[in-house]
């Protein structure tokens, strides 16, 4: 399985390094969600939590696309994302999971749309639940923070600004396949967004794909990732509960 998701990032990383053609077929500009107050939402982790990453070190990540050690930096107890490194990806496989993840898009704003402050949460690292600072930031809502990319778009807007610390809490349920390969049962997601649910218990309704309709290629458990997209992001506090 692993092979399989390996040739999925090594397509989505090529995603955001080369041009494409045709993308806006699948990107939805209406709703708009609406603007929402969060707050801060440091949560630390339960007693029965896996802590993937408490800020001290990368013994839980890799580097997605060949397994080498994180090429990400390390300091202040957050990591950040360092540009052309590509993506990490989790050493262990998961299913079924409550994340906790806090994220900060960089206070110094570069770029508009979907050039600001992104990056990305995959789940079984072909999943993604879309990081973007969308604080009066104009972008396609299936595309926007909280967004299961290009498929859901967030019930509200809860960006922080800028430069400021944010939560995800989600709730994650893996699809199932038979043994024909046949999907029986869809993943769903929950997303609350710095305290605020932006994402209700919706269906999955495939693979993220940033050009066409999402695929149901057979799979088990598999990593987390998060995405390089060029902007140095960072996160910190990351833990799970598998269910």
């Amino acid at each position: 399985m692993k092979k399989l998701t390996l040739l999925f990032l090594s397509l989505l990383y090529m995603a955001t390094a080369f041009a494409q053609k045709e993308p806006e077929a699948t990107e939805v500009w209406e709703p708009v969600p609406k603007v929402i107050k969060g707050h801060n939402t440091t949560t630390p982790p339960p007693s029965d939590a896996i802590v993937l990453f408490d800020g001290s070190n990368f013994d839980h990540w890799m580097a997605a696309l060949d397994h080498s050690d994180a090429k990400w930096k390390l300091e202040d107890g957050h990591m950040t994302v360092v540009d052309k490194t590509g993506p990490l990806m989790t050493r262990d496989s998961f299913g079924d999971i409550q994340l906790h993840l806090e994220f900060r898009t960089p206070a110094k704003i570069e770029g508009d749309g979907q050039g600001r402050g992104n990056s990305g949460v995959f789940f079984q690292g072909r999943y993604e639940v879309q990081i973007l600072d969308n604080y009066e930031n104009k972008t396609y809502p299936n595309g926007q923070c909280g967004a299961i990319y290009k498929q859901h778009i967030p019930l509200a807007n809860a960006c922080k600004k800028p430069g400021e610390w944010q939560s995800y809490d989600i709730v994650y349920t893996a699809p199932h396949f038979n043994a024909d390969g046949i999907k029986i049962a869809s993943a769903y997601i929950t997303v609350i967004h710095n305290g605020v649910l932006i994402q209700n218990h919706v269906e999955i309704k495939g693979t993220t794909e940033y050009i066409g309709q999402p695929k149901n290629i057979a799979h088990g458990k598999d990593g987390i990732v998060l995405q390089d997209h060029g902007n140095p992001m960072s996160f910190r506090n990351i833990w799970i509960r598998e269910l």
